[in-house]
């Protein structure tokens, strides 16, 4: 029986295959894309990816049925949590301009099978957003016509009364993503330019919407009469709050288009800061005329800015908010299907999703078969899925990537810079760890002098210390921290905040309600995983950063990250237990795809099996003064005559 036990040593090297890392190129500006956007382009796109059936539809929805007038509490906590997200993706956005937004920062620092997770999470986000956002345009377009495309479609195809699908087949929404698809096939400059165009028409609507909803404001809608600014308390804030995510989810589309960024360092930052910063103004006060236009309990779901002119007698108004409203959704699935097949591009170049998707059109520089393939399921969903069920859907995964991505920047900043120590050919010795000093008569290999330069030089000078290391000032008190690798202790403990975090919020949003915990338990439980949470932080911050960079980095690290990470926690815990068991069904699938194909063909898997050899050394002699130990070792340029071919770069005493 126990023959049929797998080894420790088997599950230490699956464990290992499981939390492997991305190699980088040297240079991370080559790319088989065409890099021709610039920050405009880059800032409308965000812009275009956020404001569009967030604006137009949810507002009516969560000021209705979940937050009342108090929606604007709502889009200020969302857009805070979305800013502390938002700047991550901007650090992580100009260090490595590659596309593949939370999916490729995840790969690079936290391990393959969460960045595989996340990306197949991403994938499900820009379907559902695509396919809500084609729903919206649809019954907006109809409600200019009088719903007379819905009713022609109940009486000649028929109506479901099935939960989570639509009451009816919508036609038009599957038609226009097709039409959308053909478009994004042409290349990122017409996509640009038809971006562009949406966005100046939807901004010149938003611009009137609010002119004439502060001319038409009632203050008296907010009174106590029409139910007040709260209805529904702090619960449905925070449930508000959840739900509105939704409406910035369009911002990685800039990171997700960084390697078509004539110069992502700088522009990904500002094209980031820029358009959540005019997203979030125009959510908020979009939500300010429109619930004092009309009382909040009468807005229509469907269409609640057009349908509350109309109410107002601005018939007309009404037409103009209708139409420019399709135009902002346009620049909503154009973001989606700009974005989505550039995240499956990114895991199957990696290997851990098909390898027809890798294929980049030559003359228009897109990968043609994930446009054609993903906007075609992306058509599906919006034939048969109803829109409130996908936008439940759509924040848990938004709201997981932001996390990963979060954990991601503070694992990043303090971890050493990774040194790709070649594999050894068959046959020979491994090479020695490079964060090993060499021991007496030994010698040690190093591909990069400077790497070893700084390794055997680290006991000389203990005031530069490497990240990850213990700072110098909590040595004499957390000594035994010392013995443990730079990084390392730091990765536990972001762990144990992320464990914390979860419990914690657990407390918070189920204690009194689902677990009914006394008083006395609930508070002793909420003060110890808060101490859990605050003494992960500081024993993370108790360790070396990385050193300023010339790209954009995130202040106030450990403690921004680890508030968008118990921010968006919270949120997740407050969505429907039917979003968790839906989603934890398509994390089955996903685990499917990546033990059945991803792992096998992991590039990162084929770099471990290839044995590599290496062009120059540098020897360690550790026996004298600095300078005179350290000696290049070349290999020949030709093989001796009436020798074979060796490699006369092996180290000998």
């Amino acid at each position: 029986m126990a023959r049929w036990l797998p080894r420790s040593t088997d599950l230490t090297r699956f464990c290992q295959k499981l939390s492997r890392v991305k190699t980088l190129e040297d240079d991370m500006m080559q790319t088989s894309f065409n890099r021709c956007l610039s920050t405009i382009d880059l800032t409308l796109l965000g812009i275009g990816g956020m404001v569009g059936s967030g604006l137009y539809v949810l507002t009516g929805t969560v000021a209705k049925e979940i937050a009342g007038p108090a929606i604007i509490v709502s889009f200020i906590i969302a857009g805070f949590a979305s800013l502390l997200a938002a700047l991550c993706y901007a650090e992580f956005g100009a260090r490595v301009p590659k596309t593949g937004s939370a999916y490729m920062f995840t790969y690079v620092s936290v391990g393959e099978i969460w960045a595989f997770l996340i990306g197949w999470n991403v994938l499900l986000e820009y379907m559902i957003g695509g396919a809500a956002v084609a729903r919206a345009w649809s019954g907006y377009l109809d409600s200019i016509f009088n719903h007379k495309i819905k009713n022609f479609t109940e009486t000649h195809v028929g109506a479901w009364q099935v939960p989570f699908l639509a009451r009816y087949p919508d036609f038009l929404a599957a038609a226009i993503l097709l039409v959308a698809t053909a478009f994004i096939s042409f290349g990122a400059k017409v996509s640009s330019w038809l971006n562009h165009v949406f966005s100046a028409i939807s901004m010149g609507v938003i611009l009137f919407i609010l002119i004439m909803g502060f001319v038409l404001a009632q203050p008296k809608n907010w009174s106590t009469q029409e139910g007040g600014f709260a209805p529904y308390g702090l619960s449905g804030i925070m449930a508000g709050t959840a739900t509105c995510f939704y409406a910035f989810v369009g911002f990685d589309v800039i990171a997700a288009s960084s390697e078509e960024a004539r110069n992502p360092q700088t522009a990904v930052p500002r094209a980031i800061a820029f358009s959540l910063g005019l997203a979030t103004g125009a959510y908020i006060l979009v939500s300010v005329v429109l619930t004092l236009m009309v009382p909040w309990h009468s807005l229509d779901p469907d269409s609640a800015l057009a349908d509350a002119f109309y109410r107002r007698g601005y018939a007309w108004a009404g037409f103009l908010v209708a139409a420019g409203s399709i135009c902002a959704m346009n620049t909503v699935l154009l973001s989606n299907l700009f974005s989505l097949p550039r995240i499956v591009y990114a895991m199957a170049e990696d290997g851990l999703f098909f390898q027809i998707f890798s294929q980049v059109h030559p003359r228009t520089q897109v990968p043609v078969v994930g446009i054609v393939v993903f906007g075609l399921l992306m058509a599906l969903l919006a034939l048969i899925f109803d829109l409130e069920a996908l936008v439940q859907f759509l924040s848990i995964g938004t709201l997981l990537a932001y996390t990963f991505v979060a954990a991601s920047i503070i694992v990043l900043r303090f971890q050493q810079q990774k040194v790709d120590v070649p594999t050894p050919a068959a046959g020979g010795q491994p090479n020695p760890e490079p964060h090993e000093g060499p021991s007496s008569g030994e010698l040690k290999e190093y591909e990069s002098f400077s790497d070893k330069l700084q390794l055997v030089d680290r006991d000389k000078s203990k005031e530069q210390r490497e990240p990850g290391q213990l700072k110098a000032m909590f040595e004499p008190y957390l000594e035994f921290l010392s013995d443990f690798y730079p990084g390392e202790v730091v990765t536990v403990a972001v762990v144990t905040l992320m464990v914390s975090a979860i419990c914690l919020c657990s407390i918070l949003v189920f204690g009194n309600t689902h677990l009914h915990l006394p008083t006395w338990s609930y508070s002793l439980l909420l003060i110890l995983f808060s101490l859990g949470f605050l003494l992960s932080l500081l024993l993370i911050w108790a360790h070396e950063q990385q050193r300023s960079t010339q790209t954009f980095q995130i202040p106030l690290v450990p403690l921004s990250p680890a508030l968008s990470i118990v921010l968006n926690i919270y949120l997740m815990l407050k969505l429907s237990y039917m979003t968790w068991l839906r989603f934890a069904v398509w994390l089955l699938l996903g685990l499917l795809v990546y033990f059945g194909y991803g792992i096998w063909h992991s590039k990162e898997n084929l770099r471990e099996l290839q044995p590599q050899r290496v062009s120059a050394r540098y020897v360690v002699f550790p026996s004298s003064s600095l300078e005179e130990r350290v000696q290049p070792v070349q290999p020949s340029s030709q093989p001796t005559a009436g020798l074979p071919d060796t490699d006369t770069s092996d180290c000998k005493r």
